[in-house]
């Protein structure tokens, strides 16, 4: 099982270095699983990702407090409301898809807005 989890930890890591840079593909998730994985295969793995100066932050605030920083909380807000409006106008959506999809965002942005703010230190 062991193997397993280092295996998942290593392909979740990649996806979320990927995710930096491709605009649709979501880094922290992955990062979050990368940790998860890590704590049951390597503990240091998970170190070092925990202490990664660009990496490490955000997954200790999430991990320590379930907590969002203000500036992650603005460009995902903005990313929601940017994906949505480039959807409506690339499908051009009946009203049944254009409102499901505003309720999936919607719930997404409320999950992101409603997240504490870390303490600081």
């Amino acid at each position: 099982m062991r193997s397993l989890y280092m295996a998942a930890g290593l392909l979740m890591t990649a996806l979320g270095i990927i995710g930096a840079f491709l605009p649709l593909l979501p880094t922290t998730p992955f990062l979050l699983v990368a940790v998860w994985c890590f704590s049951r295969s390597s503990p240091r793995l998970e170190q070092w990702l925990l202490d990664h100066p660009t990496l490490g932050p955000p997954l200790t605030n999430w991990r320590r407090e379930g907590a969002i920083a203000g500036r992650a909380k603005a460009i995902a807000i903005c990313l929601i409301v940017a994906s949505y409006g480039f959807f409506w106008y690339r499908t051009a959506p009946s009203p049944v898809l254009a409102v499901s999809v505003g309720l999936i965002l919607s719930a997404s942005a409320l999950f992101i807005l409603t997240r504490p703010l870390p303490k600081k230190g």
